[in-house]
């Protein structure tokens, strides 16, 4: 047996034989089993930027076509880069579950974390990002989150909090981006309203202060006077005119002069309160029209300022995001992980592999020297 094992190429022992054995022993042996929770959810829209579940898993099947919106990509960047953050593994580290699922003694000092890298956040988040992925279908819509963990229950409790957190988060991303639209858009209103109110309590107060109600009908009403006055005050010419003429000596004359007087007077106090000066209905009308421009203005503004938040209102409830699941984690009840026969095959098709190439490079050497 020794002379059979002394007369084994001891490059074939290195490459091949060593190699196969340590990969029996640590693979069919020493490794611990590793178990993956999977699940699946989409990013949905009510403006339809996501897709139903059924519509999204035709599609990742190749029945349709693969629709989405912005909304359902972004949706799922923002899932896919928050899972892979260090944020992602403090929030599922809660009671340090993560950290103990990971460094349980049970497990292969090889495989254990702690063991070589040592025990910080920092490696503990590079070690957490070699058992956790999260993959996009072909459509673009829906995600597949997928955990391996030592043991099932564990792989299933460790996707279960990464899914719960990134529901949460896009709820709040979708959440604050609808407030501050509203917001927005209300605090428009606020300041609309508030110059309205002003305008309009300034108009008020101006037609309080110069006890008029509408300068506009009150001039109407003076010209409408001085109308009737002028028609009076031709009327009394016309008479006089006629009494001088054939009967200069009527005893009305006086009395018609006095009249005419009287109403050309009444006529320039009349023009006067109209056209005069600070103090006429026509500088009065100036401003009442100043301020009731500035009034319609400022209504005009409210009435626009409403219909915008009204159209926020319909485009945050139409940009609402949220996380639909198609299939929740997982309890897997075999392990998937380490495919033990296959990676002992290929360890030992590397080792002849590689034992055939340096075979080949160490003959030809030799036959260079020869």
């Amino acid at each position: 047996m020794l002379d059979r094992l002394k007369s084994i190429n001891p490059l074939f022992i290195l490459t091949v034989i060593a190699p196969t054995l340590v990969a029996i022993a640590y693979f069919g042996l020493l490794t611990n089993d590793v178990y993956i929770s999977e699940s699946r959810f989409v990013v949905r829209s009510p403006s339809g930027g996501g897709a139903s579940p059924l519509t999204a898993v035709l599609g990742q099947a190749g029945f349709g076509g693969g629709g989405g919106g912005s909304a359902g990509a972004e949706g799922n960047g923002t899932i896919s880069e928050y899972i892979m953050s260090r944020r992602a593994l403090e929030d599922a580290d809660e009671g340090g579950f993560v950290r103990k699922a990971y460094a349980d003694p049970d497990i292969f000092f090889v495989d254990r974390f702690g063991t070589f890298l040592g025990e910080s956040k920092e490696q503990l988040y590079q070690y957490f990002l070699g058992k956790v992925v999260v993959n996009e279908s072909t459509s673009g819509q829906v995600m597949t989150l997928s955990v391996s963990a030592y043991d099932p229950t564990q792989a299933q409790e460790i996707n279960l909090r990464l899914l719960i957190q990134s529901e949460a988060l896009v709820n709040s991303l979708s959440e604050r981006s609808r407030d501050d639209t509203l917001s927005l858009a209300q605090a428009q209103v606020d300041e609309a309203t508030d110059k309205a109110r002003r305008a309009r309590l300034e108009l008020a107060q101006y037609r309080g202060a110069e006890r008029i109600v509408d300068p506009e009908q009150e001039a109407l009403v003076g010209l409408q006077m001085v109308g009737k006055l002028q028609d009076q005050l031709i009327a009394a010419k016309t008479q006089l005119r006629q009494l001088q003429t054939y009967t200069p000596q009527a005893s009305q004359i006086p009395f018609l002069k006095t009249q005419i007087r009287q109403i050309e007077a009444e006529i320039e106090q009349t023009r006067t309160s109209l056209t005069g000066g600070r103090g006429s209905l026509s500088s009065a009308m100036a401003r009442y029209q100043e301020l009731r421009v500035n009034s319609e203005f400022a209504e005009q503004q409210l009435a626009i300022a409403l219909a915008s938040l009204q159209d926020a209102q319909a485009e945050a409830r139409r940009k609402l995001t949220y996380v639909e699941r198609i299939s929740d984690p997982s309890l897997p009840d075999f392990a998937q992980e380490p495919r033990r026969i296959r990676s002992i095959l290929a360890t030992l098709i590397l080792g002849l592999l590689t034992w055939g190439i340096l075979s080949m490079l160490m003959i030809g050497v030799r036959e260079h020297r020869d």
